[in-house]
């Protein structure tokens, strides 16, 4: 689009990040504006699957989650040989949505970002019914192979989005943009727990 920026249009396949099945086919535009920004997204999807049995799996991951008998801290996910722990499964899902968010703000025509790893999560307790982790997360960034560090507060509650409050810091180029208190991101009363927010 002259003047403005470049416009792509996409059609793919998804499936479930954990069984690997087919989940639906989704047809979007993506416009990189010329100016520095997050890309601008327009999505339609069709789903193979049932949204209650959608919902009933997102219960039940959520009771996983919410009824451990003490606090989920963890390092180094996967480990240093790809492995991860069954029992961190979950923790790792919601890294990877909650990041997903991340690469999608950072991302431009020519920069791309992959989850490497959880360096360090930590799980608060909260009074409610929401469930709120602390991440340190590590991004690859693709063509230059650059290691971001990332942290990120992310809560959530089945029948809500994941909300992603974040702040990243570039080797070398000290520190970088992350979310503001804007509307979806975890800011308020319980997202003042932590120092670094």
């Amino acid at each position: 689009i002259p003047e403005f920026g470049h416009k792509y249009y996409l059609k793919f396949s998804t499936e479930d990040y954990r069984t690997g099945e087919d989940a639906g086919n989704c047809l979007a535009t993506v416009l990189y504006p010329k100016k520095r920004s997050r890309p601008v997204v327009s999505i339609k999807c069709s789903h193979t699957k049932d949204q209650e049995e959608i919902q009933e799996e997102d219960n039940r991951f959520y009771q996983r989650i919410r009824h451990q008998s003490k606090p989920i801290t963890a390092n180094n996910i996967p480990d240093s040989y790809g492995n991860i722990e069954p029992a961190l499964e979950p923790v790792w899902a919601l890294a990877v949505a909650g990041s997903s968010s991340i690469m999608w703000e950072k991302s431009t025509e020519t920069l791309g970002y992959f989850l490497a790893q959880v360096k360090s999560v930590r799980q608060w307790i909260r009074e409610d019914d929401v469930i709120e982790f602390d991440y340190t997360v590590l991004l690859h960034e693709i063509p230059t192979q650059e290691i971001i560090s990332c942290h990120m507060r992310l809560t959530w509650l089945p029948g809500q989005p994941l909300k992603v409050k974040h702040f990243c810091a570039s080797k070398g180029q000290g520190a970088d943009q992350g979310s503001g208190a804007e509307s979806g991101s975890a800011a308020g009363p319980a997202a003042e727990k932590g120092n670094n927010f």
